[in-house]
């Protein structure tokens, strides 16, 4: 991959891991607005609304590690390389995921590994 492919995916990335701090920043403002809401109906929409605002930035939490880690990839000349086998991991799938870590054919071994073994 040359200079300009990394710079476009760590641009990208960047850009992936300010939205995923903005939307944590808007998150804790929406929850730190307390609302009384007499009608218990009313009260647990609300609540639920917020389990699931929360269980939506716990999965972002969790890939804005990954993008992070993918960032450190970019600066140690890993990124674009499968872990697993070594070989190039397609721009396609990197345009796809910018996260990915293995290639197309041995993220579907493992995905198949994971389907017969259950591990």
């Amino acid at each position: 991959m040359n200079e300009r492919q990394l710079g476009f995916f760590r641009d990208r990335l960047r850009q992936l891991e300010q939205g995923i701090l903005n939307n944590a920043g808007a998150t804790t403002e929406h929850l730190r607005e307390t609302q009384f809401v007499p009608d218990p109906a009313d009260r647990a929409t609300i609540e639920e609304e917020h389990a699931l605002e929360l269980r939506t930035r716990d999965r972002e939490r969790k890939l804005l590690k990954k993008v992070q880690q993918s960032i450190l990839r970019i600066d140690s000349g890993e990124y674009g390389w499968c872990d697993e086998t070594g070989e190039p991991i397609g721009l396609r799938r990197l345009l796809a995921r910018p996260t990915a870590t293995l290639s197309l054919e041995a993220q579907e071994r493992r995905e198949m590994r994971q389907k017969m073994f259950g591990d």
